[in-house]
């Protein structure tokens, strides 16, 4: 078998290899603590990207590393039960993504190194001190998500020129997607836009939110955080009744029925991750090392579902797009 098909079969089985087989083996080895947000399955190809590098710098699960997997399913209250246990079970390093398994992560723990592979925005939810120098024991990369609010308005706005309602989804629970909230909220009367909040923190606020939105709104701008990617069918089941064009972070979210997303690359996030964590096992510590921020963007564009919103994709977006679904 080639080194490259061996990382990546190492990759997909290491996810669902079972937990007691993997407590036979020696604790000599580094362990490397994976808080998923989500779920196994829904992160398979950032995982892949993430456990093929370290791979490739040396940390071969199961034979010069463990990785412990554990997946949060979106709720943040699983996510500090599983920081918890990474700290009982004394891992060298915790990887995660996100505002809130993040902030769980630290809160475990001021000693073990955590690294965030994805994080919205962690200097405005006081994770880190600043960008270049985060102090204490987190680090990772920043996708600056208030920062992105703009480009994503204006791609969306350039679909749905005459639209001037826009309403904007979030869960106010997870600090990073009301953080994003509160910018688009800001950003909106600048451009002459009304932006109209739908407040969420638990999947039957879903219901209740686009209820109260009726048809107030022409257009929807969802914030990510893991509580709405693990929600996606229902969030778009309610999209689609309201026949409202999207605006997302993840191809994941046009694959279920959204519109247009344009967000950093998150396999190429998870692999700069491993970079951290290669240079942590090595003994490097996170205060050392500065936030970095994303390198590389996809403009993902469903012409589908464009369409039977009755919307003509305009040429210049075909053309920037990464990705288009026809």
């Amino acid at each position: 078998m080639r080194r490259r098909d061996f990382i990546k079969a190492t990759a997909v089985s290491a996810v669902t290899w079972p937990l007691a087989a993997r407590a036979q083996q020696s604790t000599n080895k580094p362990i490397i603590g994976f808080l998923g947000p989500v779920t196994a399955a829904s992160q398979s190809r950032w995982i892949e990207a993430f456990v093929s590098w370290i791979a490739e710098l040396g940390w071969i699960d199961g034979r010069t590393v463990t990785i412990e997997y554990r997946w949060a399913e979106g709720r943040i209250d699983k996510a500090a039960e599983i920081a918890a246990e990474f700290v009982k079970l004394n891992v060298s390093v915790i990887v995660t993504a996100g505002v809130g398994p993040s902030l769980a992560a630290k809160r475990a723990t001021s000693v073990i190194p955590i690294v965030f592979a994805v994080n919205s925005d962690p200097l405005g939810s006081g994770l880190i001190n600043s960008l270049s120098n985060p102090g204490g024991n987190i680090t990772g990369l920043s996708i600056q998500a208030s920062d992105l609010a703009g480009k994503r308005i204006e791609l969306l706005r350039s679909l749905v020129p005459k639209v001037t309602e826009f309403a904007i989804l979030a869960n106010v629970a997870d600090p990073g997607a009301a953080l994003e909230m509160r910018s688009v909220q800001e950003l909106g009367p600048t451009l002459g836009l009304t932006i109209i909040p739908v407040e969420v923190r638990k999947p039957e606020d879903i219901e209740t939110g686009f209820a109260v939105l009726q048809g107030r709104a022409k257009a929807m701008f969802i914030c990510a955080d893991p509580f709405a990617y693990m929600n996606r069918p229902r969030i778009f089941a309610q999209v689609a009744a309201a026949r409202l064009p999207t605006m997302c972070d993840l191809k994941e979210y046009v694959l279920a029925g959204g519109t247009l997303s344009y967000g950093p690359n998150f396999a190429d996030l998870f692999r700069r991750a491993g970079d951290y964590v290669d240079k942590i096992l090595r003994g490097a510590q996170p205060s050392g090392l500065p936030v970095e921020q994303p390198i590389k963007f996809d403009l993902v564009v469903s012409v589908p579902n464009a369409k039977a919103l009755g919307l003509d994709v305009p040429a210049n977006m075909l053309a920037l797009a990464n990705e288009v679904i026809e």
